[in-house]
């Protein structure tokens, strides 16, 4: 791959954000000159594999981490009502690529399955049921359901409450338009856009070392081959360090005061995975619960219908565990050389608030095998050992930062760090990440490219493809741009009926 000596814009990193932020770029201005360079083989390797996350398109329809109750007892919906709006600015944008012909075949990597939230005990029991009120007034959730009829649930998730009876309290609610997604294969689809529409490839096998500022207000990006140990540098006007865990390790080089203070915990990801095809066929749906007390949002158990090089597949967890590494494919080296003298103070006061996490992620690395069959049994009373097998999932570094109270602060949502002038930005953290993908690439484009945002050329094609971005969301506006997106991708298809 012959490469030029300079580019507009390259971004680190061959996964969902790289790819959405380089499509868009080039839509909006073709004519600039944008590069993707990747340390593996193959684009969507880590974090947005499909193996390697929850493939929930994150909505707020059944995550009960987003409305939080307060000590009285009321459920505040605001960060729900901001996440649902972002994965519609998704889907939009998805629906937009298929509505142009980029992409033939949605199904590849977005499916209609219906999100459930479920508790047990009556304390949960009247939380979700004030959840569901609470969700109800607003046009965003306003077909949600909600039940504590064993036998209505059972309609919803039969494989689950086989052998339970209305003597056991539970509660649980339903909104059908819910999807489960196939990053990996969506993050294909946007890179294979960019290099036939628009000629914007991936240098692979390629890791980039350093990013220095250079003479002429661009940066230096030093590059080594992988393969053969080669050496090579580039310029970009802008840089965008998109690399997933990874992400951290080569901010902490780039000459910008907004890095410090930055730091990351690593965490590792198991699932339980069905090898029985009969049980699978039994479950169509996403079932969210709560975390424990004390446990972190991360540790929020769910049973999910996936489907994976198009197979129907069902999984259960996260279960944490802890490696060093920022990468799945990472270094054992990589949290000790993310320490530095600028971080200590945020990574000090983050262990000694958060000594309930270090006990939780304690507990989970001891978990056996059967342990963690039990944690299933919670969901499927008859669940056997025979039928699940474990699975190693993404590696994750959850963000930390400064903070003047408590030293730092352990961010368990996506953090954008960015230089004054934008020509450098960074994407740290994770879930609900590549969910709402096309909002947080949209506010780099704001920083790194605004000039290309105000054009009446680049106004008119961001109201065509992303309508949220550019106008209040109303309840008629929700509805024509929800059942439209619907539509063009086919989630109108093969719901459950209650």
């Amino acid at each position: 791959m012959e490469l030029r000596k300079e580019y507009d814009l390259v971004c680190v990193g061959a996964g969902i954000m790289s790819a959405t932020l380089a499509l868009l770029v080039k839509q909006l201005k073709p004519d600039l000159k944008v590069l993707i360079v990747e340390r593996l083989d193959k684009v969507a390797q880590e974090s947005s594999a499909a193996w390697n996350n929850a493939g929930t398109g994150h909505s707020a329809l059944c995550e009960l981490n987003y409305t939080p109750a307060d000590k009285n007892g009321d459920v505040n919906i605001t960060k729900a009502i901001d996440i649902c709006t972002q994965f519609e600015i998704s889907k939009q944008y998805w629906s937009y690529l298929v509505d142009q012909g980029l992409i033939k075949e949605p199904r590849s990597f977005i499916n209609p399955v219906p999100h459930h939230s479920w508790v047990r005990g009556k304390e949960n029991a009247d939380y979700l049921e004030k959840r569901y009120k609470a969700l109800k007034e607003h046009f965003m959730f306003n077909t949600i359901t909600f039940t504590r009829d064993v036998n209505k649930m059972e309609n919803w998730f039969p494989l689950m409450i086989r052998g339970r009876t209305n003597e056991e309290t539970m509660a649980a609610s339903r909104i059908d338009r819910g999807t489960e997604m196939n990053y990996g294969a969506l993050t294909e689809h946007l890179f294979a856009i960019l290099e036939k529409e628009y000629n914007t490839k991936v240098l692979f096998n390629t890791e980039v070392e350093d990013i220095d500022p250079d003479h002429d207000e661009d940066w230096l990006l030093k590059m080594e081959n992988l393969k053969n140990g080669k050496k090579s540098t580039l310029d970009a006007q802008h840089v965008f360090i998109g690399a997933g865990g990874g992400s951290l390790l080569l901010l902490q080089k780039v000459e910008i005061e907004e890095k410090d203070g930055y730091g990351g915990f690593p965490v590792s990801g198991e699932w339980l995975v069905c090898k029985n095809r009969e049980i699978i066929e039994q479950h169509n749906a996403k079932v969210y619960s709560k975390a424990g007390i004390g446990d972190p949002p991360m540790s929020v158990p769910h049973l999910d219908t996936r489907y994976i090089n198009g197979k129907r597949e069902l999984l259960f967890g996260p279960f944490a565990g802890f490696s060093p590494k920022f990468l799945k494919e990472g270094s054992n080296l990589d949290l000790l050389k993310s320490i530095n003298f600028d971080n200590i103070p945020s990574m000090w006061g983050v262990f000694w608030h958060n000594l309930p996490l270090t006990k939780y992620l304690i507990e989970q690395v001891a978990m056996s095998f059967e342990d963690r069959m039990e944690s299933l049994r919670t969901f499927i009373k008859d669940a056997k050992n025979e039928d699940w097998e474990i699975l190693v999932a993404g590696q994750r570094v959850q963000t930390i930062k400064k903070d003047e109270f408590e030293g730092g602060s352990l961010e368990f949502g996506t953090q954008l760090v960015s230089s004054k002038d934008g020509k450098i930005t960074c994407l740290l953290g994770a879930s609900p990440g590549a969910s709402t993908s096309v909002k947080i690439m949209l506010n780099v484009l704001e920083k790194a490219f605004p000039e290309i945002m105000t054009t009446d050329k680049g106004t008119q094609l961001l109201k065509k493809m992303v309508p949220f971005y550019t106008q209040e969301v109303t309840k008629n506006l929700f509805n024509t741009c929800l059942k439209k997106s619907n539509e063009i991708l086919g989630l109108n298809r093969d719901l459950v009926q209650e």
